[in-house]
């Protein structure tokens, strides 16, 4: 297993994970008294598993066919875009 590529993988989803609304879902099903933690915890975090082999395995099928260079690009840009979006509108 390649460390330095864990850890860019793993910082990078963190950091955007975090005080997102599936974080904020997550917080108010946990928060519900009758809710076992540990049910809420097992839903969501198969359900980021499920979601991240899906980007997996979507990046897999795209990759065969899209330059890696133009990939970057454009989440770049996609990045950017709902950055302005996010500033712009408030």
């Amino acid at each position: 297993m390649d460390l330095k590529l864990f850890a860019t993988v793993f910082l990078t989803i963190f950091v955007a994970e975090i005080g997102d609304k599936t974080q904020l879902a997550t917080l108010l099903y946990a928060a519900e008294a009758r809710n076992p933690k540990l049910t809420v915890f097992a839903a969501a975090a198969a359900a980021l598993i499920v979601a991240s082999a899906l980007g997996v395995l979507g990046g897999a099928v795209v990759s065969r066919y899209v330059d890696p260079r133009v990939l970057r690009w454009v989440a770049g840009a996609g990045f950017i875009a709902v950055g302005l979006w996010t500033i712009l509108r408030s």
